[in-house]
């Protein structure tokens, strides 16, 4: 009789203990590579401007990865952050040519970011396809449209105020991209675990039936969710804009995997209703990481790819294992 109670609590904490493991491998990963980066590379490494190169480097993945985890969370995808940015940033270069005013620039590309994330919501909601094809579909669409904006030419930004706000300024002697990472991380946890909507995100991420009927708007949740992933990606494309002092429809075309993988790895589940807004900041900083370690250590471009994918690989297999053991 007492045999039975006494066992189930004991299976019951070894669960939790392997769920916390799981849970912490983007933390452990990112302090290993970084202690082997450090190893391998010392001074090289571990110096002021390498670790704030690391950050800034990272602003952008960060800035799509909040967007991206309230995506996530849905149980749903988003592949066209990366046309997005490109378009985004095209159309706030022309717009401040046009207009010569920094903020109508800056309104112009995230409302590109809006107008795309709004496509992609109501073909999700309501014509009911699935994101992944709706998100594809977009994703050329987008891409076609940002090297027909300006024809495959690059278009320069020489604003001040633009380039100071979206790249290349300080604010109290720290780099204006870290403090867009720290804002926009604050404001998605914020949002995701304090506010009602993030709530909402994850009660239809794990049951939209359910949360259908709670009294949640399931189909404008949905909605907000992709207008702010496109917002993100935009967000984004200004910040490369500002801080290349330029614009090219080649940006954020190499960024999707980075995102999803900083996202998945950080402890966002892709079926949805788990998210981890602090582990997918984490998660971003870990791939920055990552590059700037194999172009410290002389790989090739190549090569860089090569372990590159090996190790997100490797992290993300080791989350998703986590997740379904759990």
């Amino acid at each position: 009789m007492t045999i039975a109670p006494s066992k189930a609590p004991a299976e019951k904490g070894v669960q939790l203990v392997v769920r916390s493991w799981r849970d912490y491998v983007v933390y452990v990963g990112f302090v290993v590579v970084f202690l082997y980066f450090a190893a391998t590379q010392g001074a090289n490494f571990l110096n002021g401007t390498t670790l704030v190169n690391i950050v800034t480097q990272a602003t952008p993945i960060t800035i799509m990865a909040v967007g991206a985890v309230f995506v996530l969370s849905l149980g749903e995808i988003d592949l066209s952050i990366g046309s997005t940015v490109a378009l985004a940033a095209l159309s706030a270069a022309v717009t401040l040519q046009v207009s010569g005013a920094w903020w109508v620039a800056a309104l112009a590309g995230l409302a590109v970011g809006a107008a795309v994330g709004l496509v992609n919501g109501l073909f999700v909601t309501l014509v009911r396809l699935p994101s992944f094809l709706v998100t594809l579909a977009t994703m050329g669409l987008v891409a076609g449209l940002a090297q027909q904006i300006t024809n495959l030419q690059s278009v320069p930004v020489t604003d001040a105020a633009f380039g100071w706000l979206f790249g290349g300024g300080t604010l109290l002697g720290v780099p204006i991209l870290i403090w867009w990472s720290a804002v926009a991380a604050v404001i998605g946890w914020h949002v995701l675990r304090q506010r009602r909507f993030g709530a909402h995100v994850l009660a239809v991420g794990n049951n939209a039936s359910a949360a259908r009927v709670s009294g949640i708007r399931v189909t404008r949740v949905r909605i907000a969710v992709f207008m702010l992933s496109g917002m993100t990606a935009a967000l984004a494309g200004l910040l490369y804009a500002g801080r290349l002092a330029g614009a090219t429809y080649t940006l954020g075309t190499t960024d999707l995997m980075s995102v999803l993988a900083a996202v998945i790895v950080g402890g966002t589940a892709l079926t949805g209703g788990k998210a981890s807004m602090i582990g997918a900041v984490v998660g971003s900083l870990f791939m920055s990481m990552i590059n700037y370690g194999l172009l410290l250590a002389g790989l090739t471009v190549a090569q860089q790819e090569i372990v590159r994918g090996v190790i997100i690989l490797i992290a993300v297999s080791l989350s998703l294992r986590g997740k379904k053991g759990s």
